[in-house]
């Protein structure tokens, strides 16, 4: 698993390529609370590129989702059977913005 993160016109973009799973959670957890640190208004986590997203990093992103707090909007982009699916699944698109794309994601945070 890698993560990369960018700066798109003043929203944090945290993307993610790769298997997340327990082996790999921890990282991404890192990569998460760097990105938080730097106190943007904004996160939206990118996981198109994830083909496995195991339940420790679903409890990753739930970690997150409560470290932001009212400080940090957080907005997933996640589409397919290796994301989505199993984020619907658990009722995580009920607690996170999901979108299938990072334009809709990046649109709607700039819109909150």
């Amino acid at each position: 698993m890698t993560t990369s993160v960018a700066d798109h016109d003043g929203v944090t973009v945290l993307t993610v390529t790769g298997e997340v799973d327990l082996a790999t959670a921890p990282a991404l957890e890192t990569a998460i609370d760097a990105a938080l640190d730097a106190g943007p208004d904004h996160l939206v986590i990118d996981l198109v590129a994830v083909s496995f997203l195991a339940s420790a990093g679903m409890a990753v992103l739930v970690a997150a989702h409560q470290r932001a707090g009212d400080k940090t909007t957080i907005a997933l982009v996640a589409e397919g059977p290796a994301t989505s699916r199993q984020l619907k699944m658990t009722a995580l698109d009920q607690v996170f913005d999901l979108h299938s794309t990072l334009d809709a994601a990046l649109a709607s945070v700039r819109r909150a």
